[in-house]
C-alpha cells in the first residue's frame, strides 16, 4: 500500500481520537493539534513531490480491485491542495492558540478542527463519488459544530442557515448519483469516465450533471447560491472563518473542477458554457455585495464569493492555459483569504470592533500589520508582482486566446472593484486618524510576547509565501500547466486508477 496517500486522512483522525482522551488537559490538547497539523503539512508536501517524481498514485483500500473497492488517487491537483490544506490546518491552529477562548477550546474546539482537516483532504484524495459524498457530510458535521460552537444568537441563525442549504446539497449529490449509478452500475470516477463515453441517454447524463453543479455550486458558494456564506462566516471566530474562507468553498470548487473534466465532459458547448456564464455573475455580485458592506469581515466574505467566479473561469474557458491559471489563482486566493481573515481579527483584538467606521489609526499604531494586511490586500486585487496578479493575466489571456471577450472584461472589472473594497479597508482601518474613543475598554493596549508571534507568525508566514509564488511565479505557473494536463487529458488519470483493466 501506499501510505502517503492514505497519511493525510488517518493523521487528523488518530489526532482527533487522542484530542479526545486528552479532554481534561487543554495544553495536551493544544500540542497534538500542532503537531498533527504540521505532520500533515508535511504529508502533504511529501504527497505532492512523490505524484510530481512519480506520476499519478492510487491505492485500492482493502486490495479490493477498483471500480469495485474504496479508491484513493492523488494527482498534481489533489496534491496541491492537500499540502495547501496543511497549510491552513498549522497555521490557523497557530493564530488559535493565542485567540481562541477557553470555553470553545473546552467544547472540543481541537477536535472538530481536525476532523474537519481529515473531511477535506479525504474529499481531495478520494477517487469515487460515494466517498466524495461521504467526506462532505463528515465536513458539514464538524464545520456546523465549529459554527455554532459558543452559542451565541448571530452564531445560531448563521449555523443553522449553513447547514440548511448544504442538507439540500446533499440531497442534490445523492439524486445525480442515484442518476450515475442507474447509467452505468459505477460510481468510480476513472471508471465514469469511461463508461459514460459510449452511454445511451446522453440526456440523462447531461441532467445528472446539473444536479451536480447545484450542489456543489451551493457548497462552492456560486451564483445564485452564495447568500448562506455572508450571512453565516463572519459569526464564529475568526480563526473558524479563516480556515473555512480557506478550505470549504475550494473543496466544493474542486469538486467541480473534477467533476466537470473527468465525467461531465459529453457536452462541454452547453455545461461549459452555463459554468463561464456563472462565474461572470459569481464575480459581479460578489463584488458588489463586498463594496456595499461597512463590517471587515463581511467584507471579507463577500469577496469570497468574487472570488469564486474566477476559480469558475478557468473552468469553464476549459483549456489547458485556463486550469492552469485556476489551480494557481486557487493556491493564491486560499492564502489570501485566510491571511485577511486573520489580520481582521488581529485588528479586533486591539480595536475591540469590526465596524469600519469606528476604527483607525492603525497605520501608525501598528505599521507592520498595515504591511501584514497590504501584501494579502494587493494581491487578491491583483497588483503586480505579488501572485494574485500573475493568476489573473494567466486567466485573462486564456480568456483572450478563444475569444471569450465577455467574461475578460467582467473579471478586469472586478478587479479593480477589488481594489476599491481594499482600499476602502486600507483607509477606514490604516489611513484615517483613530476616532475618539474607539477602542474598548476591554481591548489590550499591547500583546504579550507569546502571543504577539501566535498572531503575528502565520500571518507573516502567508504573506510571505504570497511573495514567493509571485516572484517564482514562472516555476510555480509551469507546476500548475501539469496539474491542468493532467485534468485536461484524463487517459493517466484512468490508467492510474483501473490499470490496464480499460
Amino acid at each position: 500500500m501506499n501510505f502517503i496517500l492514505v497519511l493525510p486522512i488517518v493523521v487528523p483522525l488518530l489526532a482527533a481520537a487522542l484530542s479526545l482522551l486528552a479532554w481534561p488537559w487543554r495544553w495536551l490538547q493544544r500540542l497534538i493539534a500542532v503537531a498533527a497539523t504540521a505532520l500533515l503539512l508535511a504529508c502533504g508536501l511529501q504527497l505532492t513531490v512523490s505524484v510530481a517524481e512519480r506520476g499519478i498514485q492510487s491505492v485500492q483500500m482493502g486490495n479490493w480491485p477498483a471500480p469495485f473497492g474504496i479508491t484513493l488517487v492523488a494527482d498534481q491537483f489533489s496534491a496541491i491542495m492537500v499540502a495547501i490544506a496543511g497549510l491552513m490546518g498549522f497555521t490557523v491552529t497557530c493564530y488559535s492558540l493565542a485567540s481562541m477562548d477557553r470555553d470553545r477550546e473546552a467544547f472540543g474546539y481541537y477536535p472538530f478542527l481536525l476532523i474537519l482537516l481529515m473531511g477535506v483532504c479525504g474529499a481531495f484524495l478520494t477517487g469515487d463519488l460515494f466517498n466524495l459524498y461521504v467526506w462532505f457530510e463528515v465536513m458539514l458535521m464538524a464545520s456546523f459544530v465549529l459554527l455554532a460552537l459558543g452559542g451565541g444568537g448571530q452564531q445560531m441563525e448563521g449555523a443553522l442557515k449553513y447547514v440548511t442549504l448544504n442538507l439540500v446539497s446533499s440531497a442534490l449529490f445523492l439524486a445525480g448519483a442515484g442518476i450515475l449509478y442507474g447509467l452505468a452500475s459505477t460510481l468510480n470516477m476513472a471508471d465514469l469516465a469511461v463508461k459514460l463515453r459510449a452511454v445511451s441517454h446522453p440526456q440523462l447524463v447531461t441532467a445528472a450533471a446539473m444536479l451536480f453543479f447545484v450542489a456543489f455550486g451551493i457548497k462552492a458558494a456560486a451564483f445564485p447560491l452564495f447568500f448562506w456564506l455572508p450571512a453565516s462566516y463572519h459569526t464564529p471566530p475568526v480563526a473558524v472563518s479563516a480556515i473555512f474562507s480557506g478550505l470549504l468553498t475550494k473543496v466544493g470548487v474542486y469538486s467541480l473542477m473534477r467533476t466537470f473534466t473527468l465525467i461531465f465532459v459529453q457536452d462541454t458547448g452547453y455545461t461549459h458554457a452555463l459554468i463561464l456564464a456563472i462565474a461572470a455573475l459569481t464575480m459581479i455580485t460578489g463584488v458588489l455585495g463586498a463594496v456595499a458592506q461597512t463590517d471587515f469581515r463581511r467584507l471579507l466574505a463577500f469577496h469570497i464569493v468574487s472570488q469564486i467566479g474566477y476559480l469558475l473561469m478557468g473552468l469553464g474557458l476549459f483549456t489547458a492555459p485556463a486550469l492552469a491559471g485556476a489551480i494557481y489563482f486557487m493556491v493564491h486566493v486560499i492564502i489570501a483569504k485566510a491571511a485577511l481573515f486573520l489580520v481582521s481579527g488581529i485588528v479586533h483584538r486591539f480595536a475591540g470592533s469590526y465596524d469600519l467606521k469606528k476604527l483607525g489609526g492603525f497605520g501608525e499604531s501598528h505599521p507592520w500589520l498595515a504591511i501584514l494586511f497590504l501584501i494579502p490586500a494587493l494581491s487578491l486585487a491583483g497588483i503586480p508582482p505579488l501572485s494574485g496578479f500573475f493568476a489573473k493575466l494567466a486567466l485573462i489571456q486564456a480568456g483572450l486566446q478563444i475569444e471569450q471577450y465577455g467574461i475578460v472584461a467582467s473579471a478586469l472589472a472586478v478587479s479593480m472593484l477589488t481594489l476599491f473594497s481594499m482600499t476602502k479597508i486600507w483607509a477606514e482601518v490604516f489611513w484615517k486618524e483613530a476616532p475618539a474613543g474607539f477602542v474598548s475598554e476591554s481591548a489590550p493596549r499591547s500583546l504579550p510576547a507569546m502571543s504577539g508571534v501566535l498572531l503575528f507568525g502565520p500571518v507573516v508566514l502567508m504573506a510571505g509565501f504570497l511573495v514567493l509564488i509571485g516572484i517564482a511565479a514562472e516555476p510555480v505557473f509551469a507546476f500548475a500547466t501539469r496539474a491542468a494536463q493532467q485534468l485536461i487529458d484524463p487517459a493517466e488519470y484512468v490508467h492510474a486508477v483501473l490499470g490496464a483493466q480499460k
